[in-house]
């Protein structure tokens, strides 16, 4: 008798299950997030990537040196940025171009170089270099440097912050219009 029980009240409950919700939109196009991550944002306990803007001076301090990105408005709307990485002595990557932001990612096109675009993962408190990047970007490190892998985390969120970075020699790390 409990047996028939039990599986009739399993039987109803699987009955009234609700149907999946329609994806969010964050689930759809470039940009995905888990439930908990959503429920995080809808709460306001997390900032949300996508609205955060990209503006600000993200820097790291290491055993090898700094790490350090600027990111400041260009006139066009899009954004442009300084970045240099230190690995140790001779061994450092440094370039500057245009960036654009698509969803949760900012895609950086480096200007003095033969055509280096890294795409890289923007969270709104750090932006992050993939793995992996393309070989033309090797021609803006010194010695075994290499972009691969390189974050920032963000430490100030404003453009008068970006503009009085300086880079390795004292020079402006992102140049005013």
């Amino acid at each position: 008798m409990r047996l028939a029980s039990l599986a009739a009240l399993l039987s109803l409950a699987a009955c009234q299950r609700e149907a999946a919700p329609a994806p969010g939109p964050r689930e759809t196009g470039i940009q995905t997030s888990s439930g908990l991550e959503r429920a995080a944002i809808e709460t306001g306990a997390i900032a949300d990537a996508a609205k955060v803007p990209a503006i600000g001076l993200y820097q790291r301090n290491h055993e090898a040196g700094r790490d350090a990105l600027c990111v400041i408005p260009a006139r066009d709307g899009d954004y442009r940025f300084g970045m240099e990485a230190s690995f140790g002595e001779g061994q450092s990557c440094a370039g500057k171009g245009s960036a654009r932001r698509a969803g949760d990612k900012l895609i950086l096109s480096f200007s003095r170089s033969d055509h280096c675009i890294v795409v890289a993962q923007y969270d709104g408190d750090q932006l992050s270099l993939p793995g992996v990047v393309d070989m033309k970007c090797a021609e803006l490190c010194k010695g075994r440097g290499s972009l691969e892998g390189v974050s920032f985390p963000r430490v100030a969120s404003d453009a008068a912050a970006a503009l009085q970075a300086r880079d390795g020699s004292g020079d402006p790390l992102c140049d005013p219009d």
